[in-house]
């Protein structure tokens, strides 16, 4: 990360990336925003249009279409190409069409000489997060990718339909995989700093009707429910990519829900699943091991077993 002009790429400008680089131009995260697309004329096309947000912005941010040959001066590389779940699907069966995508594009911009944080959006993200870290040599604490982040977010948002505080007093995270395995660690949710778990046993009169586990299905669910709706979610995810991207550059030291490559953490080895990570300018400085329950254990190491079984034939080794 040796370029003065902090500069961020992103892979794969359809809903997800667009939306990435319009929030990054809205909260001015960079100097300057790279766009790539496998259709030119459509990156050149998005970058035409955010460069016309600029009268109205806080900073002037450049924005501009361009190849895998220039993200060798890139601080950050976001990969956001690739399929949406189809209807009825998981995000694990985009796996095939996700590693013929990347294990093309990943030598393409290693050839360019970049050195920085890749920032990986694409489904299935744990897995793909661990393809692109094999694919590019580089060191785990370089691959971040976006994980339980935004389910974190949804968990939050859906407590505060029961509880009256602001989501950004809640916090908590959702562990594991990024899709049907994913669960709550809900005896580290805090609202204010008191357990929620010690907020319904003490006020069974005020949120007795809370049930934890419908929120955890609707938070699971969350992304279909939008997909459903309207075909597509990026909002969301597209703010959680600039939050990790702001985070990066910042070195916030931010702790964040983000997919990280596991190493013996949580006593797992040789795949990537969502956990709280300290993010700096580094990438990933350190994760953060909670003491999870029993079940919680459980549910984590039964959320890898699904990541493991899924990335099996791929022979990611």
């Amino acid at each position: 990360m040796g370029s003065k002009t902090r500069k961020v790429a992103v892979v794969g400008v359809g809903f997800v990336g667009a939306s990435c680089a319009y929030s990054m131009v809205n909260q001015s995260i960079c100097d300057e925003i790279l766009l790539i697309d496998r259709t030119a004329e459509r990156a050149y096309a998005q970058a035409l249009d955010l460069s016309h947000c600029m009268d109205f912005t806080h900073t002037r941010t450049k924005v501009y279409a361009g190849g895998y040959e220039d993200c060798g001066d890139a601080d950050i590389v976001v990969l956001c190409a690739g399929a949406n779940p189809i209807p009825g699907g998981t995000r694990l069966a985009l796996l095939d069409s996700s590693y013929e995508i990347y294990k093309t594009i990943i030598p393409l911009i290693m050839k360019s000489g970049f050195n920085g944080i890749f920032v990986v959006a694409a489904n299935p993200v744990d897995i793909v997060t661990y393809m692109v870290w094999k694919l590019s040599g580089l060191s785990r604490g370089q691959v971040i990718g976006t994980g339980t982040s935004i389910d974190s977010s949804r968990l939050k948002t859906l407590l505060c339909e029961f509880l009256p505080v602001d989501p950004r007093s809640v916090q908590g995270y959702v562990l594991g995989e990024h899709g049907d395995s994913q669960f709550p660690a809900w005896s580290h949710v805090t609202i204010g700093g008191k357990p929620i778990l010690d907020i319904l046993a003490q006020h069974p009169h005020r949120f007795g009707h809370i049930k934890l586990d419908e929120i955890a299905a609707k938070t699971r669910n969350a992304g279909w429910e939008i997909m459903q709706r309207k075909g597509s979610t990026h909002y969301g995810i597209a703010n959680a990519i600039a939050h990790i991207v702001r985070s990066v550059l910042n070195d916030d030291y931010k702790i964040t829900a983000v997919s990280a490559i596991l190493e013996g953490e949580y006593g797992v080895n040789g795949l990537c699943a969502g956990v709280p990570a300290i993010l700096t300018r580094r990438g990933i400085a350190e994760l953060v091991e909670l003491n999870l329950t029993e079940k919680e254990q459980e549910q984590f190491a039964y959320s890898c077993s699904v990541l493991r079984a899924a990335a099996a034939p791929l022979d990611l080794k």
